[in-house]
């Protein structure tokens, strides 16, 4: 398996990122502004910027076939930015009518709407109106209770799972007439009004839920929580309990994101650093390996090794000390230096996910074969 592929950007967190159906843009959110970086060779330069928002970007999202850019941020605003012939992104405004901040953003697949999480207890559900030609949204209330930290749609485009402070992951229907075709029967439900609640499934410790992610098929819910569990669920039918709920507990640190590579295995990674898989079916699930390699495929990590050997030698000759430098002791033996805030797919073949893309907090992006 291939190293790593790791492109350290700046010296400041990355709360999102996203890449071009191309791969050809990546695009971050960094502080009040989203950078756009472009493919140059083996590694992505600075190109433009995408300035708007005067809080913290908290979420950006690209959408694979039309290429337009949707963020949303802690000012309660969200844009759809699209490219003008001249190059220039155009932004416009999307009427969330919320009173907290927004706290994440994803396109629906088949890019008709996108979801806002925020921190007003609300989910918009954004559409385009084209009699008035803006962006409007219809909220999904009930029955959230707090802060909504991260969205993740069904393959059908109807479906939104959500994960929030209150200790619970949530599948709802999103379906706005006129924007929507009447979906296909599926295992959480046939008549699916908006805000219908399709599944509700509370943290064993009632810890907040980081992550939420459909399986490819749609037919499993996976969430991981704060007290660094993750769960998968496997619903029977509409209005009947569950075929199976599967808690994983960790030794590891919570985990922050989590996507499905394939049905039976889910990448998992967040205050730990480093990337984690998970496998398991409708019959057991349990925590498989780090995607984190020996020395050899760890960018950078062999000469950490040797210079801190010859640092602690240095010090000892030096200092009368055996503890080695001060480097030595903030520098992580993984190739994040800090915490990862998002895994997203970055390739896919035959219906499997075969590389992801993870954001982290010391500013590097990288991308993994799994």
């Amino acid at each position: 398996m291939a190293p790593p592929q790791v492109h350290h950007l700046f010296h400041a967190p990355i709360a999102d990122h996203s890449f071009s159906a191309d791969r050809k843009t990546l695009a971050v959110a960094r502080a009040n502004n989203v950078e756009l970086h472009s493919a140059s060779s083996t590694t992505y330069t600075l190109t433009s910027e995408l300035r708007g928002h005067d809080k913290t970007i908290t979420g950006v999202d690209i959408a694979p076939s039309s290429g337009r850019i949707v963020t949303c941020s802690q000012d309660r605003n969200a844009y759809v930015w699209e490219p003008s012939p001249q190059g220039e992104w155009k932004p416009t405004l999307v009427l969330l009518r919320i009173n907290r901040a927004a706290t994440c953003v994803r396109w629906c697949p088949n890019e008709s709407k996108f979801a806002v999480g925020s921190g007003a207890r609300i989910i918009a559900v954004c559409y385009f109106e084209e009699e008035n030609d803006w962006w409007v949204s219809k909220h999904v209330k009930k029955p959230l209770r707090s802060t909504v930290t991260s969205v993740a749609w069904h393959p059908n485009s109807v479906l939104l799972a959500a994960g929030s402070t209150d200790g619970h992951a949530r599948v709802f229907s999103s379906f706005v007439k006129g924007i929507d075709a009447r979906p296909e029967a599926t295992v959480w439900g046939e008549r699916l009004p908006f805000n219908t609640v399709c599944g509700e499934y509370l943290n064993g410790t009632a810890g907040w839920v980081h992550a939420v992610a459909f399986s490819p098929s749609g037919d499993a819910l996976a969430f991981a929580a704060h007290d660094s569990s993750v769960t998968v669920v496997y619903p029977s039918g509409p209005e009947q309990p569950p075929a199976a709920v599967i808690n994983i507990s960790t030794q590891l640190l919570p985990f922050a994101s989590l996507i499905w590579t394939s049905e039976s295995t889910i990448i998992a990674a967040g205050y730990d650093c480093e990337p984690h898989r998970l496998s398991g079916s409708v019959d057991g699930w349990e925590l498989s390996a780090s995607l984190e390699k020996s020395s050899a495929g760890r960018p950078g990590l062999a000469e950490h090794q040797e210079d801190s050997a010859r640092n602690m030698f240095r010090a000892m000759d030096l200092r009368g000390r055996a503890n080695g430098s001060a480097g030595s002791d903030t520098k992580l033996r993984t190739v994040h230096q800090n915490s990862i805030s998002t895994v997203r797919s970055y390739a896919e073949s035959g219906g499997r996910v075969t590389k992801i893309s993870t954001g982290g907090v010391d500013g590097r992006v990288v991308v993994w074969d799994v």
